[in-house]
């Protein structure tokens, strides 16, 4: 067992000490852990969604998020073939004992995936509107954390998620972008403008051609 290893069990078997002795949150970082995570991320995404219609370009602004959400979806696809290369069983089948919360999966976990969609989701946001880019972040990092609490990953595990999902989006930004452009410039020019534009800020007819 390698430095690095050796450190990231042991610092999962200080958080699941941790989580032994925080028996009241446990059904709090279940639910957060499992599914409330990414939910409240996709809500955040939403909002900066609906915050890009009504900003000075918003044309730009809506083509980020909406980068956002397809980098976060391509970053998650990549990821499990990844996580199959590496072959990583997860901390609950390796170490005995441990404290676990929730139900057992069989695939692998390295990067998790609920890090991956979490670091997409952080840096995409910070690159298209920074004050709901915080908020993710703060989200996103305690979804991170959640995975270790409840034993179904070491914090190497989160961290490689956190990093590999934020290097897609960085990566494929600017061709990712360029192809939402081209579906927003065609939406923009028909009845459907409304899902790029609030009307409030919607071009003339004379503008959109």
């Amino acid at each position: 067992m390698n430095s690095l290893t050796s450190l990231d069990r042991r610092l999962y078997l200080d958080v699941n000490s941790f989580a032994r002795h925080t028996s009241f949150a446990h059904l709090f970082m279940k639910e957060y852990a499992l599914y409330g995570g990414v939910i409240i991320l996709g809500i955040v995404g939403l909002i900066a969604y609906f915050r890009a219609r009504r900003a000075d370009n918003p044309k730009r602004s809506v083509d980020r998020v909406l980068w956002t959400a397809a980098g976060t979806l391509i970053a998650l696809g990549l990821n499990q073939p990844l996580s199959h290369l590496v072959g990583r069983v997860r901390p609950y089948y390796a170490i005995k004992g441990v404290e676990v919360l929730v139900p057992k999966a069989n695939d692998f976990t390295f990067p998790s995936d609920h890090a991956t969609v979490a670091g997409a989701m952080i840096v995409g946001l910070l690159l298209a509107d920074l004050p709901m880019g915080i908020v993710a972040a703060v989200l996103g990092l305690f979804l991170a954390f959640a995975r270790v609490y409840v034993g179904a990953h070491y914090p190497g595990d989160v961290i490689g998620g956190l990093i590999f999902g934020a290097l897609v989006v960085v990566a494929l930004k600017p061709i990712g972008v360029a192809i939402i452009s081209r579906i927003t410039d065609y939406v923009s020019k028909s009845r459907l403008k409304f899902l790029v534009y609030h009307k409030a800020n919607a071009p003339t007819p004379e503008l959109a051609k």
